[in-house]
């Protein structure tokens, strides 16, 4: 065959294995269907397990690269997940007859929301008057209003301001007395204490949420909700219910709780990787240069650290200055970097073992649920 031939015998490869990703999907959305009417659960470890093995069995056999065909089957679970997630949400349509607000509805986390409750029927309306956000593209078929001079009968209130401004929102809301349930998506609560304590004090059904993903999230699998309990049930566990047809892991705790956690989960990483580029940076060579001669951890390490430098300053200093417990974390880096630095200058050999064993315990829990996440 001329390479022509060749070339065209490849593009046709490439059309029959799309037809049948194509065939997949729909059969996962058939039994989205049948596992609903039955009450299994959408996610099934251990039959993902099966295909795995299975793939790389046969992949074994066909003479072809077992990592291959795992990565490929994994792409391919994931995806017929997602596709069975979207389907639960949409059938559960918990939210028909009912409305939301969302206050800020243009930014990231805020449009995340407002899709969200849209697929489960809310009649979503949002409201955003950031200079930022004025000029986003509106979701289809859902209405911009200005919150100030709404009736705020709404079932849901979803507050998705900057950490800045939802305090001022939250207190704003507390002298209005919304009927339904509000709730704020911050990073952290600290911040926020007044205004949520002035909204449980008026009445209103409070709760704080922390949603522990990016608003490019698709599969809630493996990924997490934070739920601050305010001490008002009745919008806890509503605010919960919203993520009843998801597979998503819903976390409660308390405010002081939470925002000492997020200062070692955000704070601490986002520092990390903020030194790693400055110390790159300072080191005098380029960065495409380093690339070229770089390995598995430093590719890894530079990929987090690269996302972590395209985000919102604004937002990374909030998390780390507004933070009640953020000073706790960044003292721990500190002396962490300076135990590392003086067993390395002294050549204490036993005192950098023990630094990399301590780690190695530490972190070995955490191995069985970094493999459910993948």
């Amino acid at each position: 065959m001329s390479l022509e031939a060749l070339r065209q015998h490849l593009n046709d490869l490439d059309a029959r294995l799309l037809e049948l990703v194509a065939d997949r999907q729909q059969t996962s959305r058939e039994i989205a269907r049948v596992k609903r009417a039955t009450g299994h659960a959408t996610r099934d470890y251990g039959r993902e397990r099966e295909v795995i093995m299975g793939a790389r069995d046969q992949a074994t056999a066909l003479g072809i690269s077992p990592d291959l065909a795992e990565t490929f089957m994994r792409l391919l679970i994931r995806s017929s997940l997602t596709t069975q997630e979207r389907a639960s949400v949409v059938a559960h349509n918990a939210g028909n007859g009912q409305r939301a607000l969302v206050i800020g509805g243009v930014g990231k986390m805020g449009r995340w929301f407002a899709e969200f409750m849209q697929s489960q029927g809310y009649a979503v309306e949002i409201s955003d008057t950031s200079a930022a956000n004025l000029a986003g593209t509106p979701l289809a078929g859902v209405p911009r209003v200005d919150w100030h001079t709404s009736d705020l009968t709404h079932d849901f209130i979803v507050v998705a301001t900057p950490l800045s401004a939802t305090d001022a929102v939250l207190r704003e809301l507390a002298l209005r007395r919304p009927g339904g349930v509000v709730f704020d998506l911050g990073s952290l609560k600290s911040p926020l204490r007044g205004g949520l304590m002035a909204l449980r004090s008026h009445g209103v059904k409070v709760t704080s949420l922390h949603p522990m993903f990016g608003s490019e999230t698709e599969l809630l699998s493996g990924r997490h909700v934070i739920f601050v309990d305010l001490g008002v049930p009745e919008a806890l566990e509503r605010a919960r219910e919203l993520f009843a047809p998801t597979m998503v892991e819903r976390v409660v705790m308390g405010l002081d709780e939470h925002d000492r956690l997020i200062a070692y989960v955000l704070g601490l990483s986002h520092a990390l990787n903020i030194a790693f580029y400055n110390a790159l940076a300072d080191s005098g060579e380029d960065a495409p240069r380093l690339a070229k001669l770089s390995s598995t951890t430093f590719d890894a390490q530079l990929d987090v650290a690269t996302r972590v430098a395209q985000d919102s300053p604004d937002l990374y200093f909030e998390i780390q200055a507004l933070n009640d417990y953020g000073a706790e974390s960044l003292e721990k880096l500190a002396r962490a970097v300076e135990s590392l630095r003086t067993s390395v200058l002294s050549q204490d050999r036993a005192a950098f073992t023990a630094l990399m064993l301590r780690g190695r315990d530490y972190l070995e829990d955490r191995r069985t649920i970094a493999e459910r996440r993948a």
